[in-house]
């Protein structure tokens, strides 16, 4: 989901709400502590330079039940983290503590903003000579084509 995206479906929130991928939702009384670019320059395996910016939001809770974060708050938030420091309208990645910092994308629901898991990957998978992933069938799906194989067809 892009910065923009995020702004326009706060704009029609009373109130914010974070759902994990297990379905839990982010305690109500957590705080937006960063907004920020973050830029990943680095060489793949394939030997690759490679360039990738995201908004990065990161949430934490504690204690402080008194005060919870509103849209109208967290616009205001993302609007000057855009002026400072020159967000452009990127893709948001969001950092949640678990058992360790999680990554996480973020799409919407229409009433939550859903952390959505975020996977590694080869992306040289050509240089480094790894398979591509054939599809998987069950036989019991495949159609047969032209001739049938019934029994005393003499086909098998």
């Amino acid at each position: 989901m892009k910065l923009s995206e995020v702004k326009a479906n706060l704009n029609s929130l009373d109130k914010i709400a974070f759902q994990l991928p297990n379905g839990d939702l982010v305690p109500n009384h957590f705080h937006v502590t960063e907004v920020g670019k973050v830029t990943k320059n680095f060489i793949d395996c394939g030997g690759t330079v490679r360039n990738e910016e995201v908004v990065n939001f990161q949430l934490w809770n504690e204690n402080d039940y008194d005060h919870r974060l509103h849209p109208e708050k967290l616009v205001n938030i993302i609007e000057l983290s855009e002026k400072v420091l020159g967000i452009p309208d990127l893709e948001v990645e969001v950092e949640y503590q678990g058992d360790t910092i999680g990554k996480y994308g973020l799409d919407f629901d229409g009433t939550n903003f859903l952390l959505t898991s975020k996977l590694t990957d080869c992306l040289a998978k050509d240089k480094c000579g790894i398979p591509e992933k054939k599809e998987k069938l069950q036989l019991s799906t495949i159609q047969a084509s032209g001739t049938s194989c019934e029994p005393n067809s003499g086909c098998c």
